[in-house]
């Protein structure tokens, strides 16, 4: 077994499915030549090609758009955002055109769009954004923000080979800074099956992507004192895991949704709902919340800072539940 970053995890991910289907290709702005903004595909012009590593103009909506008429055709695109920010200017053919076309015509569109998000890196307002919950009410998408090198590359895999679009939200702070042995050999994780990162008997936390790292270090603090939290880690948004979060909750019977977007229309009212109609009886304590302000990401880091969830915000919330 060898340790990888997360990146690398997305790269080698890439190039293994390209290596395995030759229906399999890449666009997007600066993949081929420059080997992407974060160097995900560095040299895969040179290993396969123009025909299946394509520079794109700079038009997400081009790009989104030529990805689902391929998929149609009975190609796999991956399709990069720079930013997931960017994905706005491509939002009509990714909602109304790549999430309804199997419904309206019966078409597979076996597409992924991929691509960076989330803070801590000071981008500012155009470069830092958690956009998943435009997408997770959306039918017909596919949903997924892995938050180790192994859901990285398990995920991507499951996603190239899903028959339906997904978007496949990686997070930019975590790319260089987690690592992890990985088997060796092909293997996925399974879209819409979410995993208990820490088991717990206390509080769960059920939370995704960069936020797992910081809900961990908490529930470590925390055990110091005698409080055992859970760390459940969704993986998959749409579909997402409703029996481990039920679950979950049952046993722990007090429950914080944490999330790094922000917190008015954040999936975690989402979930609230869920827990409120089907395990009320269950808890022992209202359900909290913790999330980013809601104001645009800011760019100076100690304001960007303060909008984002942190370790002592975590930890409040969770006090505040077991003290309840």
């Amino acid at each position: 077994m060898a340790e990888v970053t997360y990146i690398q995890a997305i790269t080698d991910a890439l190039r293994e499915e390209l290596i395995r289907d030759p229906d399999v290709f890449l666009l997007g702005e600066d993949i081929g030549q420059y080997g992407g903004a974060f160097r995900v595909t560095k040299d895969f012009l040179e290993e396969f090609g123009p025909q299946r590593i394509m520079d794109t103009p700079l038009s997400e909506s081009a790009i989104i758009g030529v990805a689902c008429g391929a998929a149609m055709a009975g190609m796999r695109p991956v399709a990069e955002m720079q930013f997931m920010d960017f994905i706005t200017t491509g939002f009509n053919q990714v909602v109304n055109v790549c999430a309804k076309m199997h419904y309206r015509s019966g078409f597979k569109v076996p597409m992924v769009i991929r691509g960076p998000s989330g803070g801590r890196v000071n981008g500012g307002p155009f470069h830092s954004q958690n956009p998943e919950a435009w997408f997770v009410r959306t039918p017909g998408l596919k949903v997924v923000a892995p938050s180790t090198p192994y859901d990285a590359k398990g995920l991507l895999k499951a996603a190239i080979r899903d028959n339906n679009p997904v978007l496949y939200f990686e997070h930019k702070y975590l790319y260089r800074r987690i690592k992890e042995e990985l088997p060796e050999g092909d293997f996925i994780v399974p879209i819409g099956k979410g995993e208990i990162k820490r088991s717990g008997k206390d509080a769960t936390v059920i939370t995704y992507a960069a936020m797992v790292h910081l809900a961990l270090e908490v529930a470590d603090d925390l055990s110091k004192e005698g409080v055992e939290i859970e760390v459940v880690d969704l993986r998959s948004l749409l579909p997402y895991d409703k029996d481990l979060i039920l679950d979950s909750v049952r046993r722990c019977n007090r429950v914080l949704l944490l999330h790094e977007d922000t917190l008015t229309g954040g999936l975690a009212g989402e979930w609230a709902a869920l827990i409120a109609e089907h395990a009320f009886e269950y808890l022992d304590a209202p359900i909290k919340r913790v999330a980013s302000v809601d104001t645009p990401v800011p760019y100076a880091p100690v304001l960007e800072d303060f909008f984002l969830p942190n370790k002592e915000k975590i930890t409040k919330a969770l006090r505040d539940l077991l003290e309840y």
